[in-house]
């Protein structure tokens, strides 16, 4: 056990330190007394139990209907049913009450279902049973009578019952596996490790004699921190996240561990956590709010001037009305204005179905099947490599997905595949490496040269090793120039990293468990070189080094690690302090080559610059570089130092940022190595996906934190940017500004990089203005670095850099951080006033996904997080081609027609009712039955605009693929303009004359069988039935692809009609006040006149829309309208009834997809996890809050409970490339 052990001094000097007042106490702590319950009931801890119910018995019914009504369709109507209940309504309040009510009941009982759902639940987790230690022994309670400083113990497989500190556990060195997929939805297992003080409290005795104080910050919902001291007797431990056990988490690969509760219930990290992800709402959603107002603007002005009309009319010469002196008020000649205001209310309740109750139903109807039945089961986007299904996250952004002009794309994992294989290195400023990358051949071919490939001369191929050169390989490097430096290289390699090793000891059979698949390349590249790392412990790491003192010999080297200066995006480098076993201090660094050229000393750096050179080469090659740098260190300096780093790492306050300033005074004066190279491929299909996608009029941005070179080629390599382009860099890797940084005055550096960056935008900006009038077609590009990016988004210059943008049809932006990615979304987005949509693969790009109209997530090898905070998850870049081009286009489309429809049939139906009232003088009678009046919406016209909403489309998917120019009408939203629904209007007000004149003509003149005259109701359920016809065939005539769906619900709404008038008016109703419409539809149909006018009056009302669309598509064409005279000369393909062409797959992969679409639990928190390596999080960085990088939180093991996988080569985009 003494190897595992750190050295005796450097823990006597950390268990000894005495940690001064805790600075938190200007902003409030916690104290915490462990396994002392008296001591702890004075601060009135809350309890361990959790409620997730909205509601409770007395709340719901008042609190539910609140929610219901902060709906403004909902408040409208429960204003007219209030209005319909009194005097002046012409309607029977029933009529309007009905309707309500059962969607306010359909809406409550599913929101008391999902409650009770909640709170079973909770009872369920309240209830789930823990062993606590009570009356010094284990004893088994429920979760919910756990209280602050019990000491609990955790058995394998279960879930943590509050945020404990964790004290020991079964495994060796305290040791535990936590599987934190409740928090960001990966399966990949994190390393806790317990303080070594508290090692021995594994058992009952040894447990109840624990005693202790916590002194931590108060509770508060960052996953990713925690600040606090254990306090011993007479020593004071700095705990951080790595002892903290948060609730909802599992324990996994551990027999059980013991730990302390510090936060229980709702104060617990997990539940503060507790929200959803902030709904996002589509542009036309936001374009139907202003035509909702525009309706309430009409009906005002039609009820305004019924009112005042109503108010002129009335006269007591009209004998027959009977206006005598006894009148009521509301008739009353002689108090017009009470009239006038009166009428106003009755016109109110008589048009209110110009707003359409059943379109937000209906409209949220259809993006439910378009989601469930269409994206989540088209199989082409289904990833059959990875078993990913497309995945949509909401329903609400449907449509938009047909109007993206914008795309900000990362690279690493989104363009990439983010499967990483060591490929070229530097030493010494000697290049190594004689492989040939894709992008080389790009480069070649577009310049019309050859390059020879060398041929592989391996027997097999190791996973994430793809090196060619016979001058390192097999103990080779010790013939070359500088042996030494090799070999410094090599055990950076190997001992600069957090990997863990897992499986035999033996170079063919090891796993290496890494927080990124570069970590994984990296130390990978050591073992082939002969030095393989095999088995690391808290405090040592071992490396079995060959060739060290001659060709073929072995030997292994201990090497203790004294302290690691962890990764976060502002360092941009990690660091390693380690001791030979003779003794020896070194310090072994890595990092971006900008932070580690910095830091270089004065003397021994010859091959500085040719390093640089390489770097560029090998950026220009497409690869991923990474700068090595070494420094011998002093014992004393070191010890001086070291104390300082205690007390850093003790701090309660602004921990993370003293742990930086004392990592600064000794990552100095560095020895360069060399640079390592890194090659991550394109994904299948990247090239056409981009070329197809530009043909549709969208304009691509890859945001990365590449280098420069890397990024431009990455973009030759997928079509983003061509050799014709006019190309605008702007960098800031200069000659000009290194001279400035060299001085090292950062205030003149940032000077200098503004003065030069706007001199470049505007002389940008002004040569794309010159060429835009002068060289009509050519395309222009912009690439610019994040250094240039800070300055160019300043308030002077972000105006300039967007007339440059949106003059470039392709953006580069390189080296920049998650922030600067948001910010960039957030320029177009709002500034430019343009639907965007932006898509990755990881963590760092949840702030851009979420900046975004629409955000896309790649579940591809970073774990969940960018696919929990979006919106829409698919498993390739290219599966965008079909999300964009075929579902976001038809879902445009269809609820575009869907809106125009309603409008229309709304409308028309509304002013028909106005007509009559102006042919009455405004008396506020109903010219249709309440009924006919209350079913338009909800059943007469409810089911085929559904039908139209799910099936319809224009062209056939395979042509919609084949002619992406198609995608432009979305884009310029060519189907919801202000000129379609103005025309949809002016059909309306035309057709709703027609419905009106020709029944009332027909009652003046018509006669029933019994020879009498025809009355109102003969002539309102003659219109009305004009009416249902009408409008179904309209909507017929609008359908571009007619199913037997469309003529069933079409002729089948027509059918359900006559069916309930025969039915309606059959039947004596005792409760209707008139009895007005009792036997009239069996009348009515007596007459030649009613057949006569169902037929004629929709032909009429039909005939005006029918030339209309005709001279339109003969004289002025749409581009659909063309590939449809196409389809219907060459036969249009068949796509199948769900309008996705489905390959034909194995009884296997059917399986597969059906298990992957099965429902499972995701976590509602969309930040990044609590220590994930490698990168801040987003929500982190936007509280200057960076996020440690610790060699035990890397771990990414099987799952207990599914089969074993690996998961090196599914890391993140590593911070040290930014």
């Amino acid at each position: 056990m003494a190897a595992w052990r750190p050295s005796h001094r450097g823990r006597h000097r950390l268990d000894h330190y005495r940690a001064p007042e805790p600075d938190l106490l200007l902003g409030g702590h916690r104290t915490i007394f462990c396994n002392e319950f008296e001591k702890n009931q004075g601060f009135k801890f809350k309890g361990n139990s959790i409620s997730t119910t909205k509601y409770n018995v007395l709340t719901f019914l008042p609190k539910g209907l609140f929610e219901q009504f902060r709906r403004v369709a909902n408040l409208y109507f429960l204003m007219i049913s209030i209005l319909s209940a009194t005097p002046v309504s012409p309607v029977n309040p029933i009529t309007n009450v009905v309707p309500l009510t059962l969607v306010l009941s359909v809406s409550l009982i599913k929101e008391a279902f999902e409650d009770w759902k909640r709170f079973i639940n909770d009872k369920a987790i309240n209830g789930t049973a823990v062993e606590v230690l009570r009356d010094d022994r284990w004893k088994k309670l429920p979760w919910r009578r756990l209280r602050v400083g019990d000491i609990v113990k955790v058995n394998q497989d279960s879930f943590f019952p509050a945020d404990l500190l964790f004290l020991a556990s079964t495994n060796q060195d305290g040791i535990c596996y936590v599987e934190t997929a409740n928090l960001d939805g990966e399966t990949n297992l994190k390393i806790r490790k317990a303080l070594e003080r508290t090692w021995d409290y594994v058992d009952e005795e040894r447990a109840k004699d624990f005693r202790g104080e916590i002194q931590c910050e108060q509770p508060n919902n960052s996953l990713y921190t925690f600040t606090g001291n254990l306090v011993i007797g007479k020593q004071t431990l700095p705990v951080t996240p790595n002892q903290l056990l948060l609730r909802g988490c599992s324990l996994r690969n551990t027999e059980y561990i013991v730990g302390v509760v510090v936060f229980t219930g709702h104060e617990t990290k997990v539940m503060m956590n507790a929200m959803n992800v902030p709904s996002k709402r589509s542009t036309l959603e936001r374009r139907l709010d202003k035509l909702i107002l525009i309706l309430f603007s009409v009906l005002f002005t039609m009820c305004l001037v019924g009112a005042i009309c109503s108010g002129i009319f009335i006269n007591r010469k009209y004998w027959y009305l009977g206006l005598t002196s006894d009148v009521e008020d509301q008739f009353n000649p002689g108090n017009r204005f009470l009239v006038a205001s009166l009428a106003f209310l009755t016109f109110v309740t008589l048009f209110s179905p110009i707003i359409p109750i059943s379109l937000y139903v209906s409209i949220e109807m259809i993006k439910f099947i378009q989601v469930t039945q269409f994206i989540n089961k088209d199989l082409r986007m289904y990833h059959k490599d990875t078993k990913t299904p497309a995945l949509a996250r909401t329903s609400n952004l449907n449509e938009e997905l047909g109007q993206v002009e914008y795309i900000f794309s990362d690279k690493t994992g989104t363009l990439t595949r983010n499967l990483m294989e060591f490929f070229k290195c530097s030493i010494g400023g000697v290049m190594y490496g004689t492989g040939v990358t894709e992008i080389e051949k790009g480069a070649a071919r577009r310049n019309g040269t050859s390059m020879e490939e060398v041929e592989s001369s391996k027997d097999f191929h190791e996973k994430y090793f793809n090196f060619e050169d016979d001058k390192l390989m097999k103990g080779a490097w010790r013939q070359e120039g500088s042996p030494e430096l090799c070999k410094e290289f090599f055990r950076c390699l190997a001992i600069c990293h957090t990997v863990l090793p897992e499986g035999d000891e033996l170079p063919d059979k090891i796993t290496y468990q890494a927080a990124s698949p570069d970590e994984a390349a990296l130390v990978t590249a050591a073992k082939m070189f002969g030095f393989f790392f095999f088995r690391r412990s808290p405090t040592t790491i071992k490396v079995r080094e060959s060739h060290i003192e001659k060709i073929g010999r072995i030997q292994d080297v201990e090497y203790e690690i004294l302290n690691v200066l962890e990764f976060n995006s502002t360092r941009k480098r990690q660091s390693v302090i380690c001791r030979y076993p003779n003794g020896r201090l070194v310090l072994y660094c890595k990092g971006a080559d900008s932070v580690i050229y910095e830091r270089l000393n004065d003397r021994g750096n010859t091959f500085k610059d040719v390093n640089r050179d390489h770097l560029e080469y090998f950026g220009s090659a497409g690869l991923r570089t990474l700068c090595l740098a070494y420094r011998d260190l002093d014992i004393n300096l070191y010890e001086s130092w070291n104390e300082k780093f205690v007390q850093a790492k003790s701090a309660l306050r602004d921990r993370e940022k003293k742990l930086d300033e004392v990592a600064e005074l000794i990552e100095r004066d560095l020895v360069l190595l060399g640079c390592t190279a890194i090659e991550d491929k394109l994904q299948e299909g990247v090239p056409a996906c981009i070329e197809t996608l530009a043909k549709a009029g969208i304009k691509i941005w890859v945001l990365t934190g590449d280098k420069l070179e890397t990024a431009i080629n990455i973009a030759y390599a997928c079509s983003l940017i061509n050799n014709g382009m006019k190309q605008f860099i702007i960098n800031s890797d200069t000659k000009e500004i290194r001279e400035v940084e060299d001085r090292g005055d950062p205030i003149e550096t940032a000077q200098m990089i503004e003065r030069i960056v706007s001199k470049k935008l505007h002389d940008s900006l002004q040569q794309a203005l010159d060429s835009e009038r002068t060289q009509m077609g050519l395309e222009l590009a912009l690439i610019i670095d994040g250094r240039c990016l800070m300055h160019a988004l300043d308030p002077q210059l972000r105006g300039t850099l967007l007339k440059l943008s949106m003059l470039c049809k392709a953006v580069v932006c390189c080296r920049v951080s998650p922030l600067q990615k948001a910010q960039v979304t957030s320029l177009i987005k709002d500034g430019a006033k343009k639907i965007t949509l932006s898509i990755g693969d990881g963590a760092n790009d949840v702030s851009m996904i979420q900046a975004a109209h629409i955000g896309v997530g790649i579940s591809g090898m970073e774990g969940m997080q960018a696919v929990m905070a979006s919106d829409f998850a698919i498993a390739q870049f290219r599966f965008l081609t079909e999300l964009l081009l075929v579902h976001g286009r038809l879902s445009y489309i269809r609820i575009s027609k869907v809106v125009c429809y309603f409008f229309y049939k709304n409308l028309m139906f509304t002013l028909t009712q106005f007509w009559f009232n102006l042919y009455t003088g405004f008396s506020g009678q109903r010219f249709y039955d309440d009924w006919y009046q209350s079913l338009y919406n909800v059943v007469f016209t409810a089911l085929p605009v559904i039908i139209v909403g799910i099936f319809d489309k224009d062209v056939s998917i395979a042509n919609a693929r084949k002619y992406p120019q198609l995608y432009k009408a979305g884009i310029e939203n060519a189907f919801f303009k202000w000129r379609i629904l103005i025309v949809w209007a002016l059909s309306a007000v035309y057709q709703s004359i027609i419905l009106f004149y020709f029944p009332a003509k027909a009652i003046m003149e018509g006669k029933n069988g019994s020879g009498r005259m025809l009355g109102l109701w003969d002539a309102g359920t003659m219109a009305f039935t004009c009416v249902v016809v009408t409008v179904n065939v309209r909507l017929l005539m609008a359908c571009n692809f007619v199913t037997k769906w469309h003529l069933i619900s079409i002729f089948g709404s027509i059918l359900a009609w006559f069916i309930f008038a025969f039915l309606y008016s059959g039947i004596r109703n005792q409760l209707d006040r008139q009895g007005n419409v009792y036997k009239v539809i069996f009348i009515i149909m007596g007459t030649w006149y009613f057949w006569l006018l169902i037929v004629l009056v929709p032909i009429c009302s039909l005939a005006l829309d029918f030339c209309y669309e005709g001279l339109q598509r003969w004289f002025a064409p749409c581009d659909y309208q063309i590939i449809q005279e196409v389809e219907k000369r060459e036969g249009s393909p068949v796509d199948g009834f769900l309008l996705v062409e489905s390959p034909r797959l194995s009884a296997e992969e059917q399986t597969s997809i059906a298990l992957a679409q099965l429902p499972r639990e995701m976590s509602r928190h969309t930040g990044y996890s609590f220590d994930s390596p490698c990168f801040d999080s987003f929500f982190a960085s936007q509280e200057g809050v960076s996020m440690s990088h610790r060699s035990y939180d890397i771990a990414r093991r099987a799952s207990m409970r599914g089969p074993r996988r690996l998961s090196s080569d599914a890391g993140q985009d590593s911070p040290l490339y930014l």
